[in-house]
């Protein structure tokens, strides 16, 4: 195995990036969205600096069951439609393309080390009397990150910012916890789901089996490549589970993949999650004051989040091709019910260029106890110790 250096980044000025939005978390887009109409100002959701309202989950939408390690069988075809037939053909042409098909040693775990360097873009734009727009770029900041993996379902990753950040998730194949310095340790909402990082060229047969019920869309041209669009959309029992009660919604969460015509191999992929969430609002008293005692009213605040990853420099390892190079851009819009002043309309764009500088399979001594989700979240999950 290539040995990396340790994970150690140098502690740079105060100001930190957290890392990119990929799901926001409801229970903080709830709390952010009540403290921006009690202070009647503007919260950005993604902040420049450690303490972000929104929470990072990591996770791609559909619940998929783990990967098979057992070779791939063509099915019975007869009766579905073009679409999914034509994306079970694309995904057997990359299952192809990457190794997997003539891969005989059967992958138990995976480790994987890497470095990011993110920048945050921020466009703020205000709907009220004095309409006004702002934009910012925050400070670029270094970072490093370690995963671990172990089939069927299990993975834990770390991810430490400049200025001592350091954000943890994990799941044991039953429940996704992860703890943040800003909320603490929590589990999330909804089944167990798949680890974005992973997903996007660590992991290609979880890959292909997260693509497993997918539609094609048709062809495009990303960058030099023309490309398949597949497209996955998570089932409405899962959005229902994600959602908290009556206050806050999932309304939906998609993800495409483009898959090259040449080479077979996932260049990019792209998911937008879409939440409701009601909350809160002043009335108004008069014509400028605001009745500060008035909670009775409710406001539709919206969250969607795009997050895309172009995924680059593909290399053997162990028989298999790995993207080891790749930039993801995230961005989440904030908007509101036209009909309330209070509420404001915001964007926030994040970037970050991530590179895997050590990975192997089949790591000795790895086991269930790396994966043993914290005390607190196994009491309130009734987990056994």
């Amino acid at each position: 195995m290539k040995r990396s250096s340790s994970c150690k980044i140098d502690h740079g000025p105060a100001g930190t990036l957290t890392p990119l939005m990929e799901d926001p978390d409801l229970d903080s887009l709830l709390g952010a969205a009540d403290d921006d109409h009690h202070r009647n100002v503007h919260v950005t959701p993604l902040r420049a600096r450690g303490g972000g309202k929104c929470n990072y989950i990591p996770l791609v939408p559909d619940h998929s069951s783990p990967p098979s390690t057992h070779r791939h069988p063509l099915p019975d075809l007869r009766g579905i439609s073009i679409g999914a037939s034509s994306a079970y053909y694309i995904i057997h042409q990359y299952l192809a393309a990457t190794g997997c098909l003539k891969h005989d040693k059967i992958s138990t775990n995976m480790y994987a080390s890497g470095t990011v360097k993110m920048v945050c873009h921020e466009t703020e734009i205000g709907i009220d009397k004095g309409r006004r727009s702002r934009s910012r770029i925050g400070a670029r900041v270094n970072g490093c990150f370690v995963i671990w993996q172990m089939n069927p379902g299990m993975w834990s990753m770390e991810l430490v910012i400049q200025g001592g950040n350091k954000v943890v998730a994990g799941s044991n194949g039953k429940i996704v916890w992860r703890n943040t310095p800003w909320l603490g340790t929590h589990a999330a909402k909804g089944p167990p789901r798949p680890l974005r990082r992973i997903i996007q060229g660590l992991d290609p047969k979880g890959t292909a089996n997260l693509f497993s019920k997918a539609e094609c869309l048709g062809e495009k041209r990303v960058g030099n490549e023309d490309c398949f669009i597949l497209k996955v959309t998570s089932d409405r029992d899962d959005v229902m589970e994600r959602s908290n009660g009556g206050k806050g919604e999932v309304i939906r969460h998609v993800l495409y993949g483009y898959f090259s015509q040449k080479s077979g191999l996932l260049i990019h992929m792209e998911d937008s999650h879409l939440t409701k969430v009601l909350s809160a609002v002043k009335t108004p008293v008069g014509n400028t004051d605001y009745d500060a005692d008035n909670d009775d009213a409710e406001g539709i605040v919206y969250w969607e989040t795009t997050v895309g990853t172009s995924m680059r420099d593909y290399r053997d390892v162990d028989g298999l091709l790995i993207a080891h190079q790749g930039t993801s851009v995230a961005t989440l819009f904030r908007f509101g019910d036209s009909s309330s002043t209070m509420i404001r309309n915001s964007r926030t764009r994040m970037e970050e260029v991530w590179k895997i500088d050590d990975i192997m399979f089949n790591v000795p001594g790895l086991s269930l106890d790396y994966f043993i989700p914290p005390s607190d979240i196994r009491d309130a999950a009734n987990l056994p110790n």
